[in-house]
C-alpha cells in the first residue's frame, strides 16, 4: 500500500546582469537577472527538489547537472514537467504544494496568480492546490542586501487512485 509522501526543496541564485528574472514560470521585469546555468527559476528549482525528495529520487542537480550543456539556459518549466513525469511513473500525483519566495525586489504580489496557474498546469492540478507566498527578509542576509533570491517549497504527494 502506498502512503502520502512529503518533500521539501530550497534554491538560491544571486543577481547578475540582465533585465528580467523568471519565477515560477513567469518572466518579470527587473533591473538585474539571476546567475544560473538554466533560466535561474529558483521557485521551480525548489519545487523540483521537493518533488524529487518526496520520493527519494535525489535532487535537481542529479537529474539535470549544470555540467551538461543540454541544460544551458533550460526552461525550468520543462524540467519541472520531466520531474513530475517521474512522480507520476511512481504512482503519485500532487496533493498540494506550498512555495515561499524571499526577495526584497521586485515586488511579486502582482504575479502570484499567474505563477500559481503555470505551476498548476505543469503539475496536472488546479491553482487552489498551489500556494505561493512572497516575503522579504527585512533587509537581513544576502536577500536583504538585494544580492539574490531564495525560494522554499513543500509538497504533499498522494497515491494515484488504483495504482
Amino acid at each position: 500500500m502506498k502512503y502520502p509522501r512529503i518533500g521539501h526543496g530550497i534554491d538560491v541564485h544571486r543577481f547578475g546582469e540582465g533585465g528580467s528574472i523568471t519565477l515560477a514560470g513567469v518572466n518579470i521585469a527587473h533591473s538585474q537577472g539571476l546567475v544560473a546555468h538554466s533560466d535561474g527559476d529558483v521557485a521551480l528549482h525548489a519545487l523540483c527538489d521537493a518533488l524529487l525528495g518526496a520520493l527519494a529520487l535525489g535532487d535537481i542537480g542529479k537529474h539535470f547537472p549544470d555540467t551538461d550543456m543540454a541544460y544551458k539556459n533550460a526552461d525550468s518549466r520543462v524540467l519541472l514537467r520531466r520531474v513530475f513525469a517521474l512522480v507520476q511513473e511512481k504512482g503519485y500525483q500532487l496533493g498540494n504544494c506550498d512555495l515561499t519566495i524571499l526577495a526584497e525586489k521586485p515586488k511579486l504580489a502582482p504575479h502570484i496568480a499567474l505563477m500559481q496557474q503555470r505551476i498548476a498546469e505543469d503539475l496536472a492540478s488546479t491553482s487552489d492546490s498551489v500556494s505561493i507566498k512572497a516575503t522579504t527578509t527585512e533587509k537581513l542576509g544576502f536577500v536583504g542586501r538585494q544580492e539574490g533570491i531564495e525560494a522554499h517549497a513543500v509538497v504533499l504527494l498522494v497515491p494515484i487512485s488504483g495504482s
